[in-house]
């Protein structure tokens, strides 16, 4: 049971996840070699571009890491990471607009970004009991009697509480696509950078948004594999 074939497709998620991780790495590494001509750094950047977009409200912070950068709307704060908040890179400046551009979705009320915030509480538990509560459906047979006759397995409650967690990462595409169209938008319409620069920008943030195609690739892929367990337990 735990040596299926299905395992080809949790092998194939993690093939992607590595790809696009070692992409954006790759790529994000050439361009924060790249000095910006403006000399601005990615806190600065920022900065400017939340000021120019009427936004008074939300604090730059500086966070460990490299590629940590977020923000954060409960708060209200943007967090840059090591890599980013001092660097006077192509490459930062694109990653601190990007985190701007949900700042900015913030504002304006955007709809992905209000339902993946909807939906953070029960993809976090979908992401971490799917999988255990359909293996242990598979293992002990667990299920429920339907007051019409039917039959509700514990392994396809499993797999309901998954497709909680897979919708969070389609809902993230959008969110992630339009923080990344208005970032290179603001950075071209507010001078900040050259149109070169721009695309390099476009580069760094197109690899980016890879990672989170692959994310839901790979969650798809988890679904399938589990829907598939699910229906074997049912035939047997």
């Amino acid at each position: 049971m735990f040596f299926d074939p299905t395992y080809i497709l949790v092998i194939i998620g993690a093939v992607l996840c590595i790809a696009a991780s070692s992409r954006v790495n790759s790529t994000y590494r050439k361009y924060s070699k790249v000095r910006s001509r403006s000399g601005m750094t990615g806190a600065e950047a920022a900065r400017r571009i939340l000021q120019l977009s009427g936004i008074n409200d939300v604090q730059i912070q500086h966070i460990a890491g490299e590629l940590t950068d977020h923000y954060d709307p409960t708060h209200k704060v943007l967090r840059l990471s090591d890599s980013v908040y001092g660097s006077r890179s192509v490459a930062a400046i694109g990653v601190a607009a990007h985190e701007c551009g949900h700042a900015l979705q913030h504002k304006e009320g955007y709809a992905p970004l209000k339902i993946r915030a909807m939906l953070v509480p029960a993809a976090n538990i979908g992401s971490k009991l799917g999988l255990p509560l359909v293996i242990l459906g598979i293992i002990l047979g667990i299920g429920f009697r339907l007051p019409g006759g039917g039959y509700f397995s514990l392994a396809q409650i499993g797999v309901w509480v998954f497709f909680v967690a897979v919708l969070f990462q389609i809902v993230t595409l959008p969110v992630e696509f339009n923080a990344s169209g208005r970032a290179l938008k603001m950075l071209g319409n507010y001078g900040m950078l050259g149109n070169d620069e721009v695309n390099d920008c476009r580069r760094v943030l197109g690899a980016a948004a890879l990672t989170y195609v692959a994310a839901a690739a790979s969650s798809l892929l988890q679904l399938l594999r589990l829907l598939y367990l699910s229906n074997s337990r049912r035939r047997d």
